[in-house]
């Protein structure tokens, strides 16, 4: 078993070897070319290729860390901020990217990985290649053939003392490669300490998990009391005031059945309420449509709900988490409602897209426009990319972007705003999610 393993060991870090050398080698090239270019404008639009190539070269690494050696490297990437009026797309994208220090920490990873990170990932292999030829070299040299400049590490063929002993140098290259667990890890071991964020980076994002935490939890607490007063004050009351108008018939069907008939068409109305506040009450819990047709065809069954025209565009591969889907098409409710209520608006406009393990959801209205965004408050203050939100003088706003930034922070999301004076008022929300399943017919 311990053979087989560093066997494979050895097979990987070939390979592994190979890619660093010519991948790192390439990408280092290209980004120091796209840099220069920036001064000549082409980098604008070359560097965000470059660095998402990199990126992604750097999170094979990471994957294979985490499968071949248990070490985790976290990526630390800042989100997306949100679109700014008046500034090319491009621009801002080439921003986004060299502002963001784990850019710059792959950066510096590459040339180490060509070079460092080659050797170490070749050590297990040449160690194995090593100590097989401490066996093969005397057998060669025994049979007669002496080249006089061959040597064995720092032994040479020209004393047969020195050739008797590289069997056992290579014994010992061999225990090395075979005793020495760590060793495949050593190169990912360096890869981490170059691709790891900080660790003020890493405590800011513990502590903003930490305080999402407790608002999913005061939001769960606060939710369950809804349903409780909910329940309370509407559908268990009509229940019993229909349990009384039953009894109340038992008793006049004989003697008073006009009566008792006019009991009876109250208590089916009331049944027909209870009903219905029921089912808008478990609507309000988990849409039905939402469960059985996802989030993409869910909000479009809200989009005909709205008093105003709604389009939505754009579909999902797949279906989602169930916590992630109704985050979703809550924050989706939330802002349309919003958007009804408060803008001013003619029409609004959702836009779903999955890509990169994202979810991205953008809702956009043409009404006044004059969300602005506070220097401080909400779950999401205090980190890139993470912004809370407010629209002046709409009474209930406040709380409820608050309360919607608060529920996308419990799954690590961000929400970013874009609403100029006089709109178009632009809501990109994005959670980090994965797909469930693909999106079938029946789905």
């Amino acid at each position: 078993m311990r053979v087989r393993r560093t066997l494979v060991a050895g097979a990987r870090g070939l390979g592994l070897a190979a890619v660093s050398l010519a991948g790192s080698t390439l990408l280092f090239s290209l980004t120091l070319i796209s840099l220069v270019l920036l001064l000549l404008g082409v980098g604008w639009l070359t560097t965000p290729l470059v660095v998402q190539l990199t990126r992604r070269f750097a999170d094979q690494r990471r994957v294979w860390a985490q499968d071949w050696a248990g070490i985790r490297v976290p990526s630390g990437y800042r989100p997306p901020p949100a679109r700014q009026p008046g500034l090319p797309g491009v621009v801002q994208r080439c921003q986004h990217v060299l502002t963001d220090p784990t850019t710059w920490r792959e950066m510096m990873w590459l040339p180490v990985d060509m070079t460092a990170g080659f050797f170490t990932a070749l050590l297990p292999a040449l160690l194995i290649a090593f100590g097989v030829e401490g066996f093969v070299a005397p057998a060669v040299l025994w049979n007669g053939v002496r080249p006089d400049s061959f040597t064995y590490g720092f032994l040479s063929s020209s004393d047969a003392t020195q050739v008797a002993l590289m069997p056992v140098l290579g014994a010992a290259a061999l225990a090395a490669a075979f005793f020495s667990p760590k060793l495949p890890a050593l190169h990912f071991r360096l890869a981490a300490v170059f691709l790891t964020p900080p660790k003020a980076e890493l405590a800011a994002r513990v502590e903003r998990l930490t305080e999402t935490r407790h608002d999913a939890v005061d939001a769960s607490a606060a939710e369950l009391r809804r349903i409780e007063r909910d329940l309370h004050d509407g559908a268990q009351a009509r229940l019993v005031a229909m349990g009384m108008d039953l009894g109340t018939i038992e008793a006049l069907i004989e003697r008073d059945p006009a009566q008792a008939k006019e009991l009876v068409a109250r208590a089916r109305t009331s049944s027909a309420q209870a009903l219905t506040e029921l089912r808008d009450l478990v609507r309000g819990i988990h849409p039905p449509v939402l469960a059985e047709r996802g989030l993409d065809d869910a909000v479009r069954a809200l989009a005909l709900r709205m008093p105003l025209p709604v389009e939505v565009t754009g579909r999902l591969p797949g279906r989602l988490e169930a916590p992630v889907e109704s985050a979703a098409y809550f924050s989706v409710s939330e802002l349309l409602t919003n958007t009804a209520k408060h803008a001013d608006a003619e029409r609004a406009w959702v836009d779903l897209e999955y890509a990169d393990g994202r979810l991205r959801v953008t809702v956009g209205d043409d009404g006044r426009g004059g969300v602005i965004l506070p220097p401080e408050g909400g779950a999401g203050a205090g980190g890139p990319g993470r912004t809370a939100t407010e629209l002046p003088a709409q009474s209930g706003t406040h709380s409820g972007l608050r309360g919607l930034e608060r529920r996308l922070g419990t799954f690590d999301g961000i929400l970013a705003v874009s609403s100029p004076a006089g709109g178009p008022t632009l809501v990109t929300l994005e959670i980090p999610c994965a797909l469930c399943s693909p999106k079938t017919s029946s789905s």
